[in-house]
């Protein structure tokens, strides 16, 4: 049963088998799960919510973008992540990583950046002692 406020999690469409090495960029609608390789960018086809979940056994040598994001594999490329991102244990990250909500489990590896889209969005700040009008 769902928590009050969650929403259900779009279905898992599309899978990228074990042992299956894709080269290429790849856009999924709704959910997409990866088992095996891809070098490429893996992207959301559309705005809105998306789910992709990348297995400890995967690999993704290229930029991930979804709106709710697993990972327990590897990701060598920058990731942006609207919603979501869940960083599980054997998870291994090199490259800047961009989300809304972060949860990270003890384990997990991230070699770059770490920045919340909201802090591009941040007012400039003004001082009260400032001069200016």
């Amino acid at each position: 049963m769902l928590g009050f406020g969650k929403k259900k999690a779009p279905p898992i469409r599309s899978l990228i088998g074990e042992g299956t090495v894709v080269r290429g960029n790849i856009s999924f609608a709704e959910g997409m799960r990866i088992d095996g390789e891809v070098i490429g960018d893996v992207t959301a086809a559309q705005e809105g919510r998306s789910i992709l979940v990348i297995s400890d056994n995967a690999r993704v040598h290229g930029r991930v973008a979804a709106s709710h994001v697993i990972i327990n594999g590897e990701v060598q490329g920058d990731l942006v992540c609207s919603e979501l991102l869940e960083v599980q244990p054997k998870a291994r990250i090199s490259g800047g990583v961009r989300y809304e909500m972060l949860e990270m489990h003890p384990g997990a590896q991230v070699e770059g950046e770490l920045r919340p889209l909201k802090s591009a969005e941040k007012p400039a700040l003004k001082l009260a002692a400032s001069n200016e009008v």
